[in-house]
């Protein structure tokens, strides 16, 4: 044996605490990212801060939480009970350390023991803790997990409760940007879930007097919905259901304990099998499934006992107990909707006959289909071993193991020039490339029926594997790559049109991006600079002046695998599309990608903007 693969003692190593967050990052905050999407690392750090706050409430402690962020720093402040004064230090700092171990004092908790504070903590720059309780207050600040500062117990007139604040470390988040959409958005929830409870984020009031009602509000425009929102609630337990008019595919919003489970877990499944089960019963009918669910959308919220998530961030409900002396959780929601909603169906007839009319309809349309889907699946499923216009990646968003499943990408090219210089730079564990041949069909108006007609959709459909529910997306970000010309404006326009039109949910929980590429490169001998923008150039060619060379990029095709690496590795920019609150697809897709009207015209001509070159006169 080679005297340097010797195993001795001194290969054994005990990582410190922070050393081990640091290391593996992921394992506590799932991807870190740079804030164009809501689940990179930055919003999960919040998230933690705040679920302690949140549990705060939950046991009748402080009805009011105050969440400011001022560029890259964010502070928190609750007016709970404030933690223990002799803890502070260990709460945020020692493993093992927590309020949430003994179920007494947090019964139906969110926080995980104190885990995610001690992440926050290890993942920031800068830190800080104070804890007011009994008229005096102790603070501690820390630097990357490292105490700086620790100020004893001094007598305090400010109110009870905590107050959090922290920088994320910019070494780790590179070059990241909080998004107020992602976090009103977070907000919104904690406030649906929690009645009562206010949250004031930069001055704004955050409050819901109607639970999960007011979340389905807010997500599907009034006019959009077949019938008014059912809601119901019990112990333990709140749904809210109704059906869209113009959305082919299934939609779902799921909580456990005030987590947004993004990927369901056992209640969800136990919520759309007991659903199917209870509209069975209550028409004597058994309707296929597929056409129950056809277009719902819909809330399931319940409070479990010591929960068992899959993974730290808590987007999959793992429990298959309710805790306690209750049943399981399949057991229990379907006892609940077999009850309730059947009850509800029999003192709403107009609204059990609406939802009889929506299944007979999608049992009608998937007839119509059947035929020409085996025909797509067929050729789907051939082009699969010989797809000549994907380049898949090793790791994908159902690798629930995977500690990059969330960086899975799929970057949709335009033209094959620009599909190869991203073919040769990506990351090939997880970063994929579907290429389009010219610009995809217009679909507004169009029937399911083109998505199985048109091959590049039939495809497209078929890579993402979104057939049957979004819940098998096989890519956590969805990126549309084309040049930034006109051409390239056309072809997004359409793909948008495309996924709003027949999956509209893969936009609503943020999985399409636009990619950033440069628009000029600046350098001289000695460096390179990328530029997005006209103030971007300026600021280049005056940093390397004073005779850089300036190098315009008209499209992808243009730019070298060697540089194309730049823009989609580390340093990616990516612009999330997003819906605006209570705006109707319908409306939305008509005014812009419908017949040509005189209000579109009188549109274009109002914000019509001409963009002149700069001439430089000095010499």
């Amino acid at each position: 044996m080679s005297p340097n693969n010797n195993y001795t003692e001194d290969n054994i190593r005990s990582l410190d605490w922070k050393e081990h967050i640091r290391m593996r990052p992921g394992m506590y905050i799932g991807k870190l990212g740079d804030g164009s999407s809501p689940d990179d690392g930055i919003y999960i750090l919040l998230k933690e801060v705040l679920d302690n706050s949140i549990d705060e409430f939950v046991m009748g402690a402080g009805r009011t939480i105050e969440v400011s962020i001022n560029q890259t720093k964010v502070t928190v402040r609750d007016f709970g009970r404030g933690i223990p004064l002799g803890k502070v230090v260990d709460v945020v700092s020692k493993m093992n350390t927590g309020g949430k171990y003994d179920s007494k004092a947090f019964k139906k908790a969110v926080g995980l023991n104190g885990v995610g504070t001690k992440a926050v903590n290890a993942l920031s720059d800068y830190f800080r803790v104070e804890s007011t309780r009994e008229g005096y207050s102790v603070s501690a600040e820390f630097n990357q997990g490292n105490l700086t500062n620790h100020n004893d117990k001094i007598e305090s007139s400010r109110r009870k409760g905590t107050k959090v604040t922290f920088v994320p470390d910019q070494s780790i988040f590179k070059n990241f940007k909080y998004r107020n959409e992602y976090i009103s958005r977070m907000l919104k929830n904690y406030v649906y879930l929690n009645p009562g409870l206010t949250i004031i984020f930069n001055g704004e009031k955050f409050f819901s007097e109607n639970g999960l009602k007011d979340l389905l509000s807010e997500r599907i425009n009034e006019s959009d919905m077949l019938y008014p929102i059912v809601h119901i609630s019990g112990e333990d337990i709140e749904v809210a259901i109704t059906h869209s008019k113009t959305q082919y595919s299934e939609e779902y919003h799921s909580f456990v304990n005030g987590q947004n489970t993004t990927q369901g877990g056992t209640h969800l499944l136990a919520f759309r099998e007991g659903l199917v089960k209870t509209i069975r019963e209550f028409y004597g009918k058994t309707y296929d499934s597929s056409d129950i669910r056809k277009s719902i959308v819909s809330a399931v919220s319940i409070k479990v006992m010591e929960p068992v998530f899959e993974s730290q961030t808590k987007t999959k409900l793992g429990s298959t107990d309710m805790g306690g002396d209750l049943p399981t959780v399949r057991t229990y929601v379907n006892d609940f909707l077999k009850n309730s909603l059947d009850n509800y169906l029999h003192k709403n007839p107009n609204i059990a006959e609406s939802i009889q009319r929506k299944i007979l309809q999608a049992e009608k349309e998937r007839k119509e289909l059947s035929g020409i889907r085996k025909l797509a699946r067929d050729r789907a499923k051939k082009a699969s071993i010989h797809n000549k216009k994907l380049r898949d990646c090793r790791i994908h968003l159902g690798d629930l193991k995977n500690d990059r499943r969330l960086e899975s990408t799929l970057f949709i090219t335009e033209g094959d020039s620009a599909s190869g210089s991203i073919t040769k730079s990506r990351d090939v564990n997880t970063q994929a490339v579907f290429s389009l041949k010219g610009k995809p069909l217009n679909s507004y108006g169009l029937t399911k029926k083109i998505v199985y007609e048109n091959e590049e959709f039939n495809l497209l459909q078929a890579a993402l594997n979104i057939e049957e529910s979004i819940e098998y997306l096989r890519y956590n970000n969805v990126v549309i790559a084309t040049d930034a010309d006109v051409d390239g404006m056309h072809i997004r326009l359409l793909l948008i049109t495309f996924f709003l039109q027949f999956f509209p949910e893969l936009i609503k929980q943020g999985h399409i991006y636009i990619l950033q590429t440069p628009l000029f490169r600046v350098r001289n001998k000695k460096e390179t600079i990328y530029c997005y923008s006209e103030d971007e150039r300026i600021d280049a060619i005056t940093k390397l002046k004073p005779s850089p060379e300036i190098t315009r990029f008209k499209g992808l095709g243009e730019i070298s695998p060697n540089e194309f690496k730049h823009f989609i590795g580390d340093n990616i920019r990516l612009d999330p599309i997003m819906l605006d609150e209570g705006m109707s697809i319908e409306d939305l897709l008509s005014f812009y990608m419908g017949k040509n009207t005189p209000d579109r015209q009188n549109f274009i001509i109002e914000n019509l903007k001409v963009e002149l070159d700069l001439i430089d006169n000095k010499k």
